[in-house]
């Protein structure tokens, strides 16, 4: 007998412990995910994803267009390399596209909205509601059509201006009327 009781876990013995291993880089929270546990981000829609790739598919089949036809034209090896490089870039734009769009997220807070994005620079954008001056609500031809629109935040510095793409158009006007009913409640005190 050890004397550890039965059934139970092992007397751990008497003196001092080793400390535990510290957590790895990769798990503790970075600058731009500063409140993980407080914040509930929301995402925005799938649908941005096939608004996006529309969007790149345009501007794909007019540089391929073009470099098809000087390719014919000239028949210059140049075109063909560059025709080549651009499926390739489009290849691995239809890759970050998809994960850019899993970036996006918005997060609303008592006194201000958290808008954050990128993959390689990542963003994380706080708009006081206090500061925003107007809320706009756009959805071009693209968003329309898979039922999107773009809600965008303008502050008095032009470079803090917020926008939160991919969401359906009533929690755009929900955004948009919460975020202007803040705004303007926020201001009423200053």
């Amino acid at each position: 007998m050890t004397g550890d009781p039965v059934g139970g876990p092992p007397a751990v013995p008497p003196g001092p412990h080793p400390a535990p291993p510290p957590a790895p880089a990769w798990s503790t929270p970075g600058p731009l995910e500063p409140w993980p546990d407080t914040v509930r981000w929301q995402p925005v829609s799938g649908e941005l994803i096939w608004v996006e790739l529309l969007r790149l598919a345009a501007l794909l089949g007019v540089l391929l267009l073009g470099l098809a036809v000087g390719w014919a034209l000239s028949g210059h090896w140049l075109f063909g390399a560059a025709l080549g490089a651009v499926v390739l870039a489009g290849a691995w734009r239809v890759v970050t596209i998809v994960r850019a769009v899993h970036a996006w997220g918005y997060a609303e807070r008592e006194n201000d909205l958290l808008v954050r994005h990128g993959l390689l620079v990542r963003r994380l954008s706080i708009v006081p509601y206090s500061r925003m001056q107007f809320v706009d609500v756009s959805a071009g031809p693209l968003e329309r059509a898979f039922d999107l629109a773009t809600v965008q935040l303008h502050t008095a510095a032009a470079a803090s201006d917020a926008r939160v793409p991919g969401l359906r158009p009533a929690e755009a006007s929900r955004l948009r009327d919460r975020l202007t009913a803040l705004g303007e409640d926020r201001a009423e005190g200053l």
